[in-house]
């Protein structure tokens, strides 16, 4: 039974709207913390890039990835509508690999750079 059969309040305490919620605010919080961090690396450093600490950054490369792909998944997951998933699946198939090669980057760049951050999702990728 799709959504749009519920009443708008059963649809309210639905498990997946919950959780897709949270998910959303999560990834959004990631998101807009990890975006802020770089504005800040920028600010601070006019002579080019830097390689940015601290919070999520001590696991992946990045986290403003992560979060947009948690969020929208939460996205897809709250509407329970096939437009949600297909926005979901977009996001991650164009964002995974940037992070990827944002990573990749990053260790040509820096050779200091941290040998066990990841690029995306902590301990795997």
């Amino acid at each position: 039974m799709g959504w749009y059969r519920q009443s708008p309040e059963g649809w309210l305490a639905d498990p997946r709207f919950l959780l897709g919620a949270a998910l959303f605010a999560g990834g959004l919080t990631l998101h807009v913390w990890a975006d802020r961090q770089l504005r800040r690396l920028r600010a601070s450093n006019s002579t080019g890039y830097q390689i940015p600490y601290g919070g999520a950054y001590r696991w992946v490369s990045c986290p403003n990835y992560l979060g947009e792909m948690v969020e929208w998944t939460g996205w897809a997951l709250a509407t329970w509508s096939p437009a949600g998933l297909a926005f979901a699946l977009y996001t991650v198939a164009n964002l995974a690999p940037r992070a990827v090669d944002h990573h990749a980057w990053y260790h040509r760049q820096f050779p200091d750079y941290p040998a066990n951050r990841r690029a995306l999702i902590p301990y795997v990728v």
